[in-house]
């Protein structure tokens, strides 16, 4: 449970169990997406994550965790994966992975980093970020709500934004930095972009690696955002 402006809210949360790979796609060439039937599945929130474990031969394990994808209401449980160099976790759901293949997972898991569509909310994310905030704007499309959510997200390059088409067509400010984009030269959000969105937000959501993250959160708060309405969720690189 998770205390939010006064209110406990009560984040949904599974135990260990299994899921079947019922599609599989590589979106680009360090991307996976893996669509799964989970048994005994437990809606998620958007904004929650699943954790998947890998059980070699010996007994050995390997564990990582993975936002996810889709809205509540899809009967699968979508993730999508940024293989990394010496990733096990990730190489394994990348490279070798198919349709068919069963594995271990538990969730959802996380209380904080969640948005039910009652808030009104802006989302900085980054790179393999956007995951979560994919999950966000389609529930805020499903709801009806885009007005609430209003959303930025930020890559090298087109080619290297996961759901970059899906994004754009929900009208989120895409900002790319090594290539222009329309009239948009290559650059980070200018804080005249971000300003507007921010305002009337009472929450915001960042995601992205830890530089990324400390960069978003110093530009929600020069554009007006209170530093207690930002969420953070951070990565490293482990795989």
């Amino acid at each position: 449970m998770t205390r939010d402006g006064g209110a406990v809210v009560t984040a949904p949360a599974g135990g260990w169990t299994t899921g079947t790979i019922i599609e599989l796609d590589h979106p680009t060439d360090r991307l996976v997406r893996l669509r799964l039937h989970v048994d005994d599945r437990v809606d998620h929130l958007a904004g929650q994550h699943y954790v998947v474990r890998l059980r070699a031969p010996d007994g050995y394990t390997a564990q990582r965790s993975y936002s996810v994808a889709s809205d509540p209401d899809d009967p699968l449980l979508e993730l999508m994966v940024e293989c990394l160099p010496g990733g096990e976790v990730s190489g394994f759901l990348h490279d070798v992975a198919e349709v068919g293949d069963v594995l271990e997972l538990r969730g959802p898991i996380g209380g904080w980093f969640v948005w039910e569509g009652d808030v009104p909310a802006v989302c900085i994310a980054g790179g393999s970020g956007v995951v979560p905030v994919v999950a966000m704007a389609r529930v805020a499309r499903r709801l009806g709500v885009q007005d609430l959510l209003r959303v930025v997200v930020v890559a090298r390059t087109w080619g290297e934004l996961p759901y970059a088409a899906e994004l754009e067509r929900y009208g989120a400010l895409v900002a790319l930095t090594r290539e222009n984009l329309g009239e948009r030269v290559a650059a980070p959000p200018y804080p005249e972009e971000v300003a507007p969105l921010v305002s009337g937000a009472e929450r915001a959501y960042v995601c992205g690696s830890v530089g990324f993250a400390s960069y978003a959160t110093r530009l929600l708060e020069e554009s007006g955002l209170r530093s207690d309405a930002i969420r953070v969720e951070q990565f490293g690189e482990t795989g």
